[in-house]
């Protein structure tokens, strides 16, 4: 039983990694990602749409894989939607990068 669990904590755990490496891997959203950082870590879906010269859609469909990624988190502020990063879910690529770190001899 137990195997059982950490074997499905542990693909489960995998599962996150491509998700979030999936997402990471667009310029585009890598972008998005500093550009909310860098400009208090949330912003309106307008607000991340006029900072770049993509189509609407293109952006919105960027800012969906983020937010399947769960590397974004949105809250409906009246008619707005305000997008946030959610820095725990983006820690897992360190927590990816560290078992580079370790000596594994």
């Amino acid at each position: 039983m137990a195997k059982r669990v950490a074997r499905q904590e542990s693909k489960a755990r995998m599962d996150a990694y491509e998700a979030v490496f999936t997402a990471l891997a667009h310029p585009a959203r890598r972008r998005i990602l500093l550009t909310l950082n860098f400009e208090g870590g949330s912003m309106t879906a307008g607000e991340i749409a006029d900072m770049f010269e993509h189509a609407w859609p293109t952006t919105t469909r960027h800012i969906q894989v983020l937010e399947s990624a769960g590397l974004l988190h949105q809250e409906r502020q009246g008619r707005n939607r305000v997008y946030r990063i959610d820095r725990a879910r983006l820690a897992l690529v360190q927590d990816w990068l560290a078992w580079f770190s370790k000596d594994p001899h």
